[in-house]
Parts: structure tokens; C-alpha cells; sequence
């Protein structure tokens, strides 16, 4: 049973927090599946704070949080200039990241969020919404396919010095 969660639109004040969930989140999700040597310099580098600070303040991300009595317990990075060879012609957008506490998954926020990232990619007139998802993370490619997504491609991604797979999955609007 879905709660009704406040999901809005991000603000810089917000970065912060965006920040300390994407770290948490990342490693919840991810952590005991790789290396720690790997997960520790992803976390330096790509995941550092002020790095995912840098992403929230920066116009061409869009991020929608979801939060409850002031707690932020997920949000969406939503990347306007990312393409793919395979969407050139198309108006597509990104979801780069769409990240949930673990101790909150089940509870709807998900799919709220989701809802929210197709109303936006809708109001922006894009004919395409699209996501890379690791090949590792099935629960995550059954509430995408949930949702109509459908892999088109896939693409490397490094964490640490693991080059991992990534499938790219679109979902069309129109």
C-alpha cells in the first residue's frame, strides 16, 4: 500500500542531503557485492560528496525527491543532455540514478517517483525516457520492466577498477 509520500522538485538547499542518501543508498545497494578496495575508491572519487553536491547545482540534472515529515527517503537524478547513438533524432531523457532507502523499498515510493519522472519527461515533450541498470541488479530491471522498459544497448561501467555491465533500457512516451 502506497503512503502519500511529498514528492517535489529538488532545491539547491536539498544538495546535502542528496548526497549523504546517495552515498548510503549506493552502498546499501551495492557494497557486499563488489570489493571494497572498489567500492572505497568509487566513494572517493565519482560517489565523494561534494562531487554529488556539484551534480544537484548543476541545470542540465533535474532531481525529485521523495520525502516524509522533512526525511528525504529517495530521489531521482534526471540528466537533460545525455544521449545514446541509438535514441539520435529522438527527445530523450535520462534517469541516471533513482535510488530508494533499502529500509524503505516496498513502501511505494518507487513507482511515486517514477510517476513523477514520466509526467516530467512527458510535460518536456520527450519522446523517449531511458536508464542504464547493472545486468547484476534484477530487482531493479523488474520494476523497470514493470514500468514498460524495454533494453535496447548495453554500455560499461566502472566501479573502482571493475568494469561492470550496464543494460540501457528506454521506455517510449508517445
Amino acid at each position: 500500500m502506497e503512503k502519500d509520500y511529498i514528492i517535489r522538485y529538488a532545491v539547491a538547499a536539498d544538495a546535502s542531503k542528496i548526497a549523504d542518501i546517495s552515498r548510503k543508498t549506493f552502498n546499501e545497494t551495492f557494497g557486499f557485492l563488489n570489493t571494497k578496495e572498489n567500492m572505497d575508491l568509487f566513494m572517493r572519487t565519482q560517489f565523494a560528496k561534494e562531487v554529488l553536491m556539484q551534480e544537484v547545482y548543476d541545470a542540465a540534472n533535474i532531481y525529485i525527491v521523495a520525502e516524509e515529515n522533512g526525511e528525504l527517503l529517495g530521489y531521482v537524478k534526471l540528466k537533460t543532455n545525455s544521449t545514446k547513438e541509438e535514441l539520435k533524432g529522438k527527445l530523450a531523457i535520462e534517469i541516471a540514478r533513482i535510488y530508494v532507502l533499502n529500509a524503505c523499498l516496498g513502501s511505494g515510493i518507487g513507482p511515486a517517483l517514477m510517476r513523477k519522472c514520466i509526467f516530467t519527461a512527458k510535460d518536456m515533450k520527450c519522446d523517449t525516457i531511458w536508464l542504464g541498470v547493472w545486468e547484476k541488479n534484477p530487482r531493479a530491471i523488474a520494476f523497470y520492466e514493470k514500468w514498460g522498459f524495454e533494453k535496447f544497448s548495453e554500455h560499461d561501467f566502472t566501479l573502482g577498477q571493475d568494469v561492470q555491465k550496464d543494460w540501457l533500457m528506454k521506455k517510449e512516451l508517445n
